[in-house]
């Protein structure tokens, strides 16, 4: 049982370090420093922390996260810097709780308090990073506080219970691990649009008119959904938001074909292959949404459902605009339009016979 509780306290501990470690340092070394809690003999070597110099260090270095963590990027750089520092301050904080134990049980116990801690960063940076696309400050200062109150938290049920703060990282850990991928795509797709919108032209070189034309790859996974050969009208690169039709963070295109002028596609790629979607443009809502990192077009049926949104990146900003316009002229002009028979308002690969194809 003891090695279970000091098994519990070092992976709990790394946990938390990978939320924020100069916190759980110093306020596990102000407790012990302070009396506020006794060690008992397997986990002596937390003692170390408790050390004034250790207090004073980690005290400083976490004024300076508390200021970073709060401006728009600053705390992506930090975190950025931290992708080592934490999961290695946490094997260190876990070794330490061993103590006395058998090296072997301290290298299992590092490398699972490395990893807890890694996956936590993750966490941590992911959400920040995607918050940082909308350039106000409070949702970042507002997340730190939530963040240092999680790790106080997290301290504060280590003290009372060892094996329920075990449980609670552990399920912690595992919500992480669900929503990995996503948050990993996210990760991608914002890095993607910052880089975008560091390089991007000035605004009278953006484009400003959809092309005629895509890639070989895309035209040749187009033509194995669509036979027709008819052409392309436009097209426009993008990235999807989450929506009735396709998941969020999947980079592809948006185009119409000049033979169906009511409907607007989208061809994407995942992991899995490709991915194709059709959506009846007739009475349609569209709207664009100035954003921080680029511009967005919502599209919605004139049902309601299904509704969809595409993100345009720097570079295709002005275009964006012009495409939103564009839609709702051919909205209006394709539902006027005599003898069309109504279409449905989604049109997938499974509709049409595949719905996914090859890479």
């Amino acid at each position: 049982m003891e090695i279970l509780k000091t098994l519990a306290v070092a992976l709990s501990l790394g946990t938390l370090a990978g939320l924020n470690l100069y916190l759980t340092v110093f306020v596990t070394g102000l407790a012990l420093q302070m009396d506020w809690v006794a060690l008992p003999p397997p986990l002596h070597g937390l003692e170390v922390l408790g050390h004034p110099i250790v207090i004073a260090v980690a005290g400083v270095l976490y004024l300076v996260e508390f200021l970073a963590d709060k401006v728009p990027w600053i705390d992506t750089a930090w975190d950025a810097a931290h992708t080592f520092i934490r999961p290695v301050g946490a094997a260190a904080i876990a070794v330490a709780a061993m103590g006395e134990a058998h090296p072997a049980f301290e290298v299992v116990g590092a490398l699972l308090a490395g990893g807890m801690a890694l996956s936590s960063h993750i966490a941590k940076s992911g959400t920040r990073l995607a918050v940082n696309a909308s350039p106000e400050p409070f949702s970042n200062i507002g997340l730190s506080v939530a963040e240092d109150t999680l790790v106080l938290g997290g301290l504060a049920l280590l003290v009372w219970s060892p094996i329920v703060a075990l449980a609670v990282s552990m399920a912690f850990i595992g919500v992480i691990l669900f929503f990995l991928p996503r948050l990993i795509r996210c990760i991608r797709t914002t890095l993607w649009f910052a880089w975008k919108k560091l390089n991007a032209p000035p605004e009278h070189k953006k484009a400003s008119e959809p092309m005629k034309s895509i890639p070989l790859k895309w035209e040749a996974q187009l033509r194995r959904m669509h036979p027709a050969k008819s052409p392309i009208e436009w097209a426009v690169p993008c990235v999807s938001h989450k929506g009735d039709l396709v998941k969020g963070n999947i980079h592809g295109w948006l185009l119409s074909l000049g033979a169906e002028p009511s409907e607007v596609r989208f061809l994407g790629r995942t992991w899995r292959g490709g991915l194709a979607v059709a959506m009846d443009i007739r009475d349609a809502r569209i709207q664009i949404n100035e954003g921080f990192l680029g511009d967005r077009i919502d599209i919605t049926h004139r049902d309601g459902h299904p509704r969809q949104a595409f993100s345009f990146c720097a570079e295709w900003t002005r275009c964006a605009k012009a495409l939103a316009s564009r839609l709702k002229e051919d909205s209006d002009l394709v539902s006027r339009t005599p003898g069309q028979e109504p279409l449905l308002g989604i049109q997938s690969l499974s509709q049409l016979g595949a719905e996914e194809l090859g890479s």
